[in-house]
């Protein structure tokens, strides 16, 4: 199977941050690493939601990204998604082009305890990390 480029974004709060990579599971690399965030006003009019869609249009297209991963929004309880999650995963929905897959925090852990050894570009900030882990999710082995 061909490698392809794919890109992690960690929806919080109003933001989104991105982690682009190319290769496989064994080998890869950052693409893009000074391109990492994408932001939404907190109460955006129609035209602040169509720049964001088009930043990050133009950004996937720039780098031919062929699947972006998202983390799977909680819905209720402690730590649920907020409203600037929930509108910018709708807008990302509707409107991106290419394949969008969803994974689980739980995923996201296991992942990593089978193959944090894999992993030696991942960033150190936090949420940049968990970015990469989406889009290393995505990778193929």
């Amino acid at each position: 199977m061909a490698s392809q480029v794919v890109s992690g974004l960690f929806l919080k709060a109003n933001e989104v941050r991105v982690v682009t990579l190319s290769g496989y599971r064994g080998e890869h690399e950052l693409i893009a690493p000074k391109v990492n965030k994408f932001s939404l006003l907190k109460n955006p009019q129609q035209g602040d939601v169509q720049q964001f869609i088009a930043q990050l249009q133009a950004y996937i297209s720039e780098h031919h990204v062929a699947k972006v991963v998202l983390n799977r929004r909680a819905t209720s309880g402690q730590g649920a998604g907020g409203a600037g999650t929930f509108l910018m995963e709708g807008a990302i929905l509707a409107c991106i082009g290419v394949d969008i897959e969803f994974v689980h925090p739980a995923t996201l852990r296991a992942t990593d305890k089978r193959c944090g050894a894999l992993k030696p570009a991942k960033p150190t900030t936090v949420d940049l990390g968990k970015a990469y882990d989406l889009a290393f999710e995505a990778l193929v082995d």
